[in-house]
């Protein structure tokens, strides 16, 4: 099939008439122009600006992780690389002071790994997450790298891969003095990385904490659950797995295309959609910056996508949303049997939102059942009233409400 050649294709045939909407926007709106002071001029520039950003390219956002604030102080953040795989980056925010007691008291924190997804969009999707962990600990996140960016001489990535590079992550921090955060889809790898550690008796985490994840997807199934279920695998191989063209490094792979899952995002809420880019026309033509700024930097999140391994995504609809194989006790990872039951030392918090149209309730505070091993004074779970799938890690009800208690869960057994 060549439709990421036909998009490729089309992407570059609309390139001059979207950067002449940015210019087009950008002349009608300058108040240095003439034009701008033509009738209706503000309206030319909102439809070109809309025009602009509908057809622009979205690259991948910066983390812009620089400062945080933490006891009435602002402290300085450096982007670190740890580990570079071929598939992804293990960064560390590391951060920095002159004040020999808050140097002291920085040292003492716990330190934290962010698992991030890798569902479509990029691990930024997640700064809001990394920037507020950042008050109270030492903060990891795994970034992970657009399969398209990748040489097919690196080989393939799986979802047993994907377990693989957790695994190691993990050692590399220092199991017995580390926190796991998985939000979302890397629930379910992580869970079966600490079990297949714990059962050969390697050292897991101090605590796990699992957001909004489908770890057994049978319950409370949502629309994302309903389409795996209603096709077979042959369908998603024939339908949404596409060639990497030529123009980028890993030409040749086999990928679902980050263009493609944009779409079934949209297609999931059209109104809401449409309705965010009328009201941001409209900004435009009363001249509401600020309300304006905001749609720009969510859409610029929310647009930037990657491409997702087909190994990796087959394997996760067939394990995940087609046999439940973690949930039924049937899942092997290379020959090993993944059994939670086998944690025993590791402190596990689930944290669902109310409203989760993405991963159902009681998805991920299914871990707790088959996590045995570990004593029921070390479980605990967390319901976020109104809170949907996103409000659970980023956002005001993240820092105000969720946070706290994350905090809280960790600090309790650091």
């Amino acid at each position: 099939m060549l439709l990421y050649q036909w998009h490729e294709l089309g992407r570059h045939w609309m390139s001059p008439w979207i950067q002449l909407a940015d210019a087009n926007a950008k002349i009608f709106s300058n108040p240095n122009s003439w034009l701008s002071r033509l009738p209706g001029a503000e309206r030319v520039s909102a439809y070109n600006e809309l025009v602009y950003r509908l057809g622009k390219d979205y690259e991948k956002p910066e983390w812009s992780i620089h400062q945080v604030d933490k006891d009435d102080a602002s402290i300085p953040v450096v982007e670190q690389e740890i580990i570079r795989k071929p598939f992804c980056r293990l960064l560390r925010f590391k951060r920095y002071t002159d004040d020999a007691g808050s140097i002291a008291t920085l040292k003492e924190e716990p330190s934290v790994l962010v698992v991030a997804p890798l569902s479509g969009h990029h691990a930024t999707l997640l700064r809001d997450t990394v920037r507020t962990l950042l008050r109270d600990h030492k903060v990891y996140v795994t970034d992970w790298v657009d399969a398209r960016m990748v040489p097919m001489s690196e080989g393939e990535f799986s979802l047993d891969d994907y377990i693989a590079y957790v695994e190691e992550f993990i050692r590399h921090i220092g199991a017995d003095k580390l926190h796991v955060i998985s939000v979302c889809q890397p629930t379910v790898p992580v869970l079966a990385a600490v079990s297949l550690m714990a059962g050969r008796g390697e050292k897991t985490p101090r605590s796990l904490v699992m957001m909004g994840g489908p770890i057994d997807a049978r319950h409370s199934p949502t629309e994302v659950n309903g389409l795996a279920t209603r096709k077979p695998l042959s369908w998603f191989e024939n339908n949404v797995i596409h060639t990497v063209p030529e123009t980028y490094p890993g030409h040749g792979r086999k990928v679902y295309p980050g263009f493609l899952q944009h779409a079934g995002f949209i297609a999931m809420n059209p109104s809401r959609h449409f309705m965010s880019h009328w009201d941001f026309y409209s900004d435009l033509v009363k001249g509401d910056q600020q309300d304006a700024q905001s749609h720009r930097q969510f859409y610029d999140e929310y647009n930037a996508v990657l491409d997702m391994p087909a190994p990796y995504y087959l394997q996760t609809i067939r394990t995940v949303f087609q046999e439940f194989l973690l949930p039924r006790g049937k899942w092997k990872v290379k020959g090993e049997l993944v059994n939670p039951a086998a944690i025993r030392n590791t402190a596990l918090m689930s944290i669902e939102g109310e409203l989760d149209d993405i991963s159902g309730l009681g998805q991920t505070a299914a871990a707790h059942a088959m996590c045995s091993g570990i004593p029921k004074t070390r479980h605990r779970t967390l319901v976020v009233e109104g809170a949907g799938h996103y409000g659970i890690f980023s956002g005001r009800r993240w820092r105000e409400k969720v946070y706290p208690q994350v905090r809280d869960f960790i600090a309790k057994y650091a």
